[in-house]
């Protein structure tokens, strides 16, 4: 499986294509579009989300809610682009009216500078309009339908937060729920999309004393997946293992910068005999473990545990008391520019980790069962699945 995404932030459309999903999965627009809502909702969220209200269009590679085996065409519309017209518009030359919203101020933290140097830009909207998160929608609409389809063999997937500027959720009060669904309905129910009340009330409190402030908050967001079989990804090579294909698509999330599986940097403070998950074997589960301080890889394979991925995101750069820059026309000092933003986007974040694990996972599944139809996966995973029990 693999897809593409093309689109810019004000252009007209977004839109992904998707290859090799199987012929007969049942496809849910209404899922995608919840799960494209969840994306836009959260606390500290910018105005945009109060223009774009994101809803997908599924244009090919689908009939009568069943996949057909072709690419899939995804498709969302920005509606901002009605304010934008002229100065996206791919066709219309350049004019001096619609040359106003030329950007040449890059702003610290962002591609502005560095793609301009790149690809010889010298009206920097040229690439903030493609690095902008916006394109992280259809990353979004794409993992949505990959759920639907690890859906198929028992596979979930969830996103949620843990920590915003410093503000941590009590890891003891996820032992209240006792399934990904009970911790869905509570992680969407809250505006920070966070497990803790306590905590909830704390972040946004935070959130709303930063955004008086000008400035912008980080956090760090955890993925889980239940249900993958054993042995996805391979020792074999360093481009085969799975966790290292996990950790590249969550640091190819906009302003990701670091990412740990299982308890992650906490093994720099445990000797390797509290960090390592003892094997067990009966002939119910056949080999099994009681911990998963590993978050469910070994030699970067599933090892049947659940998938436990945590990643941090660094405060937005675009910051409404905007930092030192320079113009890169006349080549003064200026303050960068301001352009519409959020005070945090760690909740959305939260969301968009979650699609790029689920993509991750669905095409791991489908290389390792090579297959055209979802009945064929269904019983080729369940075979391999007694297998294991059997080994």
């Amino acid at each position: 499986m693999r897809y593409a995404t093309a689109g810019e932030s004000h252009g007209p459309e977004l839109t992904a294509i998707i290859e090799g999903i199987p012929a007969g999965l049942k496809v849910s627009a209404d899922q995608i579009n919840d799960d494209l809502k969840r994306r836009q909702q959260g606390y500290g969220r910018g105005n945009r989300m109060k223009i774009e209200t994101d809803q997908v269009k599924i244009l090919s590679g689908v009939r009568h809610q069943e996949s057909l085996g072709s690419p899939i065409t995804l498709n969302v519309t920005n509606r901002d682009h009605a304010h934008w017209g002229e100065v996206m518009s791919p066709t219309a030359p350049a004019t001096p009216e619609n040359s106003v919203r030329q950007v040449t101020r890059p702003r610290p933290g962002h591609a502005d500078l560095v793609g301009g140097m790149k690809y010889r830009h010298k009206d920097l909207r040229n690439v903030l309009e493609r690095s902008s998160a916006r394109e992280t929608t259809m990353r979004v609409a794409v993992g949505s339908l990959c759920k639907q389809l690890l859906a198929e063999i028992g596979v979930e997937v969830l996103g949620f937060v843990k920590e915003i500027g410093g503000v941590q959720a009590d890891n003891a009060k996820m032992s209240q729920y006792e399934n990904l669904t009970q911790l869905k309905k509570a992680t969407d129910e809250s505006p920070t999309r966070t497990f803790d009340a306590e905590a909830d009330e704390k972040m946004r409190e935070l959130i709303d004393k930063t955004k008086r402030d000008g400035d912008t908050l980080g956090g760090i967001v955890e993925v889980i997946a239940t249900g993958m079989p054993a042995g996805l990804g391979s020792y074999v090579g360093a481009d085969t293992k799975l966790d290292a294909k996990l950790a590249a698509a969550i640091v190819g999330i906009n302003a990701f910068k670091g990412v740990e599986f299982g308890d992650g940097f906490e093994f720099a403070h445990h000797p390797g005999s509290e960090g390592m998950d003892e094997i067990f074997w009966n002939e119910d589960q056949g080999f099994f473990r009681q911990t998963n301080h590993l978050g469910g890889f070994e030699g970067g394979m599933t090892n049947g545990q659940p998938i436990v991925v945590k990643a941090v995101m660094k405060p937005i750069p675009t910051l409404y008391k905007p930092l030192m820059s320079v113009d890169v026309k006349t080549k003064e000092a200026y303050k960068a520019n301001v352009e519409r933003s959020d005070t945090t986007a760690v909740t959305a974040a939260a969301v968009v980790a979650e699609a790029m694990v689920a993509i991750q996972l669905a095409t791991a599944l489908l290389d390792k069962f090579d297959t055209d139809s979802i009945d064929r996966l269904k019983e080729q995973v369940a075979t391999y699945n007694e297998e294991l029990k059997r080994y």
